[in-house]
């Protein structure tokens, strides 16, 4: 039996700690990574071992030689350029005329490897891939195996809705030596991506076996620290240096602790350190070796590596310190932050958290360093979320966290690029604007100012410029004191997930792109956006028939961000319009203080007649309508409605998301016309819309009405008035239908366990295309689970509302009971 470890991983998500340093030697426990994956072949019997390298690759074949000092036989195969996983392995190809384990050299595990071959074995299979259940799986490949262990789909890094299985890939595959034949040497390709799914299309003999126990890809800073305290406490079975000199405590050869220091387990000391007297290392603290801390310091919850300096009465909490770090006397390093090797903290400097600096830094005497020393702090995990990028204003949406961020995103851009940056007229959205302008110049972008705006307009306008990309900052929908930035990519939708990781990690690593001075450009600013968007809308509407009809509304918005936008629509189009007013004191408000006027507005209608009524959201996203009877439109009768205007006009296929009622394809048959269903986030729905817009040469005006509250009451006015016939005919003509939600609260980790059972036993016919929706024979049911909230939500449509609640009230029970379990 064989083995190939691969150890030519960069690690750029753990900088500064990987800074001259191959992430598989990165030390955990005092020992590089990649050591305790060969004690992990070698308890299993392997001890013939191929290595792949590519980054550093001295530094690990200078550490481990030909494995004899570690009980082993090993070879190396350096790649001159990325080949892949696969790729990688395959200059092996040679060595490898057995059967053989696959494995990564800078992850923790201790899974049973003697079972995983067995299981092999005894399925005959071609390849097997070890897979292990985990709590949250976005951040992995989801495997999905049938009951016979036989592996059915793949789905690589997926969203909430696609989470079907908790069981992942962990990157260690049992493979017998022919898959190699499968492409050629020297080429680009990957297991995950390229090789399985071709054995999986040629129905070769691929399976997965499900192995619990331990096992962490350690991609960045939180879980390193985390594998540290696992080892501590045992959680993983690997070997830790030293003697156990009291419970939870081991010291290393040579090391001289002070009777007078004081020890809290868990905790490693490595060899030849010195602790001092009145010093504290407490638990969860991993000292490396050749360590000193002086008199009365305090090291708690940290990984120090070699030779690292504590001087008196220091205090590191939390931290992570490289190698030959100097933190002199009285000296601060607090949580989250991350030192690099061969750094000095000079005597009385502070650290604040999440500061990092990266190697060979010096922090001046009584400097207080509350960003790190390269282009800023680490960022939250999971930066972007449903609307983007959203945080209280000013606190978690600074100025500087915006440079960041517009840098990072300038970044991933080509320079010279044309970013269009816009936002509503509020002063703390309008600085952010000018931060993420200053950062994506930094980067080398051209910006493009378009102004003060609605979402809508700056969408038009990023297209219609000539863009690559664009920014929209707004007060968040949600809450009014938060900030939300929009995200848009060349053709005015919103950027995709792999853009929006790619964003995320560029941030992470704090590896932004600076230009030189003379390649900074200047901001140009765009002027009367807001005139040319609206004019854009006008010229797509029937204005004769609008101005024959003369239509009167009653209205609520936002004065300050919406006026340029209605009052120039309305009179051009001879609309009639008069506004409720509502004390607002010109501070920004979100979406529900502006729905609690809705009663207000309904009596205001019913006392005009046959006036019809609407609230606009200050950025355009959103509309209630309300017809001449001071009737709500409600959100899904209003996408029903979209849909029959669409139909009616014969402008393409309906595009609507998965959970819009089936009225909807009663009416395209009726019409002759087509239904396509997106995922639910705003993200696809738009995307799925643009996409048909170009292949087809379709009015894509027509479609963004779900995304636009303007256009969509400007082209209800003008579909009423041109056909002459009110609000309330049009909804009358969209057969009732009864649709049900409920929000269900599941923690983070039970959301994949909910997903795959209910995927297991559905109940019904299933479709996938976002979460879980089955088919009754009265009606369906979604189980979707929120990308923010450990919340699942359930939507569900009936014959009648009856129907509809049961299966709610159904779905309900089930996810209770599953979380349960």
């Amino acid at each position: 039996m064989k083995a190939i470890i691969m150890a030519g991983g960069e690690g750029t998500r753990l900088r500064p700690l990987t800074c001259g340093r191959p992430k598989p030697m990165m030390p955990v426990v005092n020992r590089p990574m990649m050591e305790h994956i060969v004690a992990l072949l070698k308890k299993h019997g392997i001890h013939d071992i191929g290595v792949t390298l590519q980054y550093l690759p001295e530094a690990i074949r200078g550490y481990f030689g030909n494995g004899a000092d570690f009980g082993v036989h090993m070879r190396y195969y350096v790649e001159e350029i990325p080949l892949g996983t696969a790729g990688s392995v395959k200059n092996a190809q040679q060595f490898l005329d057995e059967t053989f384990v696959v494995i990564s050299g800078d992850a923790l595990t201790d899974l049973d490897l003697t079972r995983a071959l067995e299981f092999h074995r005894q399925k005959g299979a071609i390849a097997t891939l070890v897979l292990t259940p985990v709590e949250i799986p976005l951040e992995y490949g989801v495997v999905i195996t049938d009951r016979d262990g036989r592996i059915t789909q793949f789905l690589e890094k997926p969203g909430w809705g696609e989470v079907f299985s908790d069981t992942v890939n962990t990157g260690i595959y049992i493979l017998e030596p022919e898959v190699l034949n499968y492409f050629e040497p020297g080429r680009k390709f990957d297991f995950s991506k390229d090789l399985f799914p071709i054995l999986l299309r040629e129905k070769q003999p691929l399976f997965g076996v499900s192995l619990t126990g331990y096992w962490c890809d350690i991609g960045n800073l939180q879980q390193y620290v985390q594998a540290h305290q696992d080892c501590l406490t045992g959680k993983v079975a690997v070997s830790i240096p030293g003697t156990q000199v009291a419970p939870g405590i081991w010291v290393g050869q040579n090391s001289e602790i002070h009777a007078a220091a004081t020890i809290n387990g868990p905790v490693l000391i490595g060899d030849n350190c010195r602790i001092g007297a009145g010093a504290v290392i407490d638990a969860y603290t991993v000292v490396g070796n050749g360590c000193i801390v002086q008199d009365q310091a305090t090291v708690k919850r940290s990984v120090l590596w070699n030779n690292v300096f504590i001087g008196a009465k220091s205090a590191v909490r939390g931290a992570v310190v490289g190698s030959r770090v100097k933190i002199n006397a009285n000296a601060s390093v607090y949580e989250g932050s991350v030192v690099g090797s061969q750094s000095i903290i000079k005597e009385r400097a502070l650290l604040k958290p999440d500061v990092k600096l990266w190697p060979g830094k010096v922090v001046e005497t009584g400097a207080t360093v509350e960003s790190s020393l390269v282009w800023g702090t680490a960022k939250p995990k999971n930066l972007f979320g449903m609307e983007g990028v959203t945080g209280l204003a000013n606190i978690d949406i600074t100025p500087e966290f915006a440079c960041r961020l517009g840098a990072a995103f300038g970044t991933n851009l080509a320079i010279g690029d044309r970013v269009g940056v816009s936002s509503d007229r509020f002063a703390a959205s309008r600085m952010i604007k000018e931060a993420l302008a200053c950062g994506l110049q930094s980067a080398g972008l051209q910006v493009l100012d378009f102004g003060e705006g609605i979402t809508p307009m700056h969408r038009y306008a990023v297209k219609t410029g000539g863009c690559q990309a664009g920014i929209h900052v707004r007060i968040s929908s949600q809450r009014a004191d938060k900030i939300n930035m929009v995200f848009t990519n060349e053709r005015g939708g919103n950027i995709s997930r792999g853009q929006e990781r790619k964003i995320e990690n560029t941030l992470a690593r704090e590896d932004v792109r600076r230009v030189e001075a003379h390649r900074v450009l200047p901001v140009v600013t765009v002027p009367d956006m807001a005139d040319a968007y609206v004019n854009h809308l006008i010229k797509n509407m029937n204005v004769e028939a609008l101005k024959k009809a003369s239509p009167h509304m009653v209205l609520f918005y936002d004065r300050g961000n919406l006026d340029p936008f209605v009052s120039k629509a309305f009179t051009s189009l001879g609309i009639t319009s008069e506004n409720i007013e509502a004390e607002s004191n010109g501070e920004p408000r979100d979406w529900q203080w502006h729905k609690e006027l809705l009663r207000e507005l309904t009596a205001a209608v019913k006392r005009k007649g046959k006036a019809a009524g609407a609230i606009l959201d200050p950025n355009g996203d959103q509309l209630i309508l309300v017809d001449g009877r001071g009737n709500v439109v409600s959100e899904e009768m209003l996408t029903a409605l979209i849909s029959l205007i669409i139909l009616k006009e014969q402008a393409g296929p309906v595009i609507v998301p998965v959970t819009a009622p089936r009225a909807i394809d009663e009416l395209a048959s009726r019409y002759k016309g087509m239904v396509v269903r997106t995922k639910t986030s705003q993200q696809d729905f738009i995307d799925k819309i643009i996409n048909h817009h170009i292949q087809s040469g379709g009015a894509v005006q027509h479609h963004f009405m779900n995304f636009d509250a303007l256009l969509t009451l400007l082209k209800v006015l003008e579909f009423c008035a041109r056909e002459g016939i009110t609000i309330e005919d049009l909804v009358e003509e969209i057969p009732g239908f009864f649709l049900n939600k409920r929000d269900v609260e599941v923690p983070w980790e039970a959301k994949g366990r909910v997903i795959r059972r209910l995927i297991e036993d559905p109940g019904g016919r299933l479709e996938l295309l976002d979460g879980v929706k089955v088919y009754h024979p009265e009606g369906w049911a979604l189980v979707l689970p929120d990308p923010e909230e450990p919340v699942c939500r359930i939507f569900t449509e009936g014959a009648t509302m009856e129907i509809a609640e049961e299966l709610t009230n159904f779905y309900t029970d089930k996810i209770q009971q599953i979380t349960a379990t």
